[in-house]
């Protein structure tokens, strides 16, 4: 690859309504992936965002014709070459979105292998959060991408929350995240492996979830 090729983040939301608290939640981890891409080399960085309400017809004619139109393609190549990706999707029933699903179920399961990807989702309650380790870690790990150690998971009343001393506010996690995904693009980390605390990590490290699951079995 030219030193010349700009990186390119991929973010796809998959909200509903406009405004939309999803796509607000993609462009502001995409703005973070950004800022730290910038400060860490010196190649352009291009960010693109994918509104998947746009695409929901195309989406429902290609899973019966197989057929896809000219914007899907575009879409669907956008997230395949993507060096990085955000995956944004509001919960239903304890779920990510049928139409998050739909997207992602057009895509060869081979075509993301080894893509640094960011999951985050939105919900009314803070209730749901699990469905970030539930149901779309094991979405990506099926696609065999590389889901980062952070995700991000922003209910209706984390919006304007600065968090306090036993609790990262939303800003803090979304700086997080942005810069793990920053630094698997760079190839300086892999999801599941520790690392050193950075600013916005407080006094504690990223623990890996599958080392958390090992932590609570031998408990």
């Amino acid at each position: 690859m030219l030193a010349t090729t700009p990186l390119r983040v991929v973010a796809v939301s998959a909200g509903l309504s406009q405004p939309s608290s999803t796509r607000l939640l993609a462009d502001r981890l995409a703005a973070a992936t950004r800022e730290r891409l910038a400060a860490e080399q010196d190649r352009r960085v291009e960010v693109h965002v994918i509104e998947l309400r746009d695409l929901a017809v195309d989406i429902a004619n290609h899973l019966v014709s197989g057929f896809p139109s000219a914007g899907l393609r575009e879409a669907i190549d956008a997230v395949t070459e993507a060096d990085g990706l955000i995956a944004v999707t509001p919960v239903f029933t304890a779920s990510y979105s049928g139409l998050f699903k739909s997207f992602f179920d057009l895509i060869d399961h081979t075509a993301l292998t080894g893509k640094p990807v960011v999951i985050a989702a939105t919900g009314g309650t803070a209730r749901h959060s699990l469905v970030l380790e539930h149901a779309l870690r094991p979405l990506f790990a099926y696609l065999r991408a590389v889901t980062v150690p952070t995700s991000v998971y922003a209910a209706s009343e984390d919006w304007g929350s600065s968090g306090d001393e036993y609790t990262e506010g939303l800003p803090s996690r979304i700086r997080r995240a942005g810069g793990e995904l920053a630094s698997a693009v760079l190839g300086r980390t892999v999801s599941g492996a520790s690392r050193a605390p950075g600013l916005d990590d407080g006094e504690d490290a990223v623990v890996p979830f599958e080392q958390q699951l090992a932590d609570l079995r031998l408990d």
